[in-house]
C-alpha cells in the first residue's frame, strides 16, 4: 500500500467511498444527500492543505484530507478526516493515513491535531485514535442520529505534538 498526493484522476475511485460511508450515516456527520460535486468541494483541500489517496497498484482503498482546524488564533491546531473502502476495512489502510497525516502536521509544526466529531459509536476509530495517541477531550451528548443507534455522542479528540 502507498499513500500519494490525491490528483484529479483519483476523484472517480474517491467519490464511491465517500458517497458509501456518507449514505450510511453511521460515522460522519455529513448529509447523506450530497452530490459528488459538493463532496469535491469540501473532501479536496486546497494548499496549505492536503488531500491523500491510499492506493495498492491502481486501486484507490482509502482517502484522507487534512489541514488547519481553525483560522487565525486557532491556526496552530491542525485536523484530518478519514475514509476507508468498505472491503479495505481492518487492513491497516486507516492506520497508515492516520500516521502519514500526524506526520503531515509535525513537520509543518502544529501544536497538535483535533477531530471535531467522532462519532462515539465509531469503535474502529476510536481504538485507532486511541493507539495513535488521541485522547476524547469533550462529548456533545446527542449530537449525532445515527440510522440504527438513534442520539449518539460526537467526541472532540486531540493529540498535543
Amino acid at each position: 500500500m502507498l499513500i500519494r498526493e490525491f490528483v484529479e484522476r483519483d476523484w472517480s475511485q474517491v467519490w464511491p467511498i465517500i458517497e458509501e460511508v456518507i449514505r450510511a450515516q453511521e460515522t460522519f456527520p455529513y448529509d447523506p444527500a450530497m452530490t459528488a460535486e459538493q463532496s469535491y468541494g469540501m473532501w479536496v483541500e486546497a494548499a496549505p492543505g492536503r488531500t491523500v489517496v491510499a492506493v495498492d497498484g491502481e486501486r484507490v482503498l482509502g482517502t484522507a484530507k487534512m489541514g488547519t482546524n481553525r483560522p487565525g488564533p486557532g491556526a496552530h491546531v491542525s485536523t484530518a478526516s478519514f475514509m476507508v473502502a468498505a472491503d479495505a476495512r481492518g487492513r491497516g489502510v486507516g492506520t497508515a493515513l492516520c500516521r502519514d497525516a500526524l506526520t503531515w502536521a509535525r513537520q509543518r509544526s502544529y501544536a497538535g491535531m483535533q477531530f471535531n466529531a467522532v462519532v462515539e459509536s465509531n469503535r474502529s476509530a476510536m481504538r485507532l485514535y486511541r493507539r495513535e495517541g488521541f485522547e476524547v477531550v469533550g462529548t456533545v451528548p446527542g449530537a449525532f442520529c445515527h440510522p440504527v443507534l438513534g442520539r449518539v455522542g460526537l467526541h472532540v479528540m486531540y493529540q498535543e505534538f
